[in-house]
């Protein structure tokens, strides 16, 4: 029982550390430390659901790491890009085969994020998006609600982006935005108030979408964000508010 709980521990602490890294440090040693740990302690003792648990954090390490390197103008490395999705496939077999439902969600949406963010290619991204939106919606799903906001959220993104349908991706980026106030962090708020403003923006609702934005720069300042995270909603922002106006916000 010692040993579970100590896989436990090592798995909310990558969690918490790869929040800090993802929102306010960009360092996520500490977050890769604590899932190799869950992984490798996992394995000796057959633990098949933290081991894919670990694997899943180590994947989201790894996409944060690839994103980054988006942010700043690189191309991810094809091979880093190759990793990341091994490490959800390995995990996706590993909940798989245990029945692990809300395990096996985040392994889908781990794939999704590797096919559309960084390959751009919404058509194979979208059948994992649409398995995991069934296994976090599904009656008694055990889903975090963190999981939970990022699947509607990147549902959404599709429905804004790629099969446009402005109520379709209204409705899923305004359920991803309460699922992270019931999370109860603020960290989490300014990147879902950006993109439900932008949509609320190019579907010509000005006045909702910078009320929205104003928040998300609020927020995002006053919990000192990655300077790019804050930079992003004062874009929107600006964008909004020409559009209500009337004005050329660049």
């Amino acid at each position: 029982m010692a040993t579970d709980q100590s896989i436990q521990d090592l798995l909310a602490a990558g969690d918490t550390a790869i929040a800090a890294a993802a929102f306010q440090t960009g360092d996520f040693e500490d977050a890769r430390a604590a899932f190799r740990q869950a992984q490798d302690l996992a394995g000796d003792v057959g633990d098949a659901v933290g081991l894919a648990r670990a694997r899943n954090g180590l994947g989201m390490v790894a996409h944060h790491e690839n994103l980054t390197r988006l942010i700043s103008g690189s191309a991810p490395d094809g091979q880093a890009v190759e990793a990341e999705e091994q490490l959800f496939r390995s995990a996706l077999t590993g909940a798989r085969e245990t029945d692990a439902a809300d395990v096996t969600a985040q392994s889908l949406f781990g794939l999704g994020l590797v096919f559309q963010v960084l390959r751009q290619d919404w058509m194979t991204a979208m059948p994992f998006y649409w398995q995991a939106l069934g296994l976090v919606t599904a009656p008694g799903a055990e889903a975090g609600l963190y999981l939970r906001s990022e699947v509607h959220r990147h549902v959404g993104f599709y429905f804004a982006y790629e099969d446009v349908q402005p109520a379709q991706a209204i409705r899923h980026l305004q359920i991803s935005l309460d699922l992270r106030e019931d999370l109860g962090d603020p960290r989490y708020l300014p990147s879902a108030l950006v993109a439900l403003g932008e949509v609320e923006t190019a579907a010509g609702n000005t006045a909702r979408a910078t009320e929205l934005l104003a928040r998300a720069v609020e927020v995002a300042r006053a919990e000192q964000l990655l300077a790019h995270r804050v930079e992003d909603a004062e874009r929107a922002l600006r964008e909004a508010e020409a559009a209500r106006d009337g004005t050329d916000g660049g």
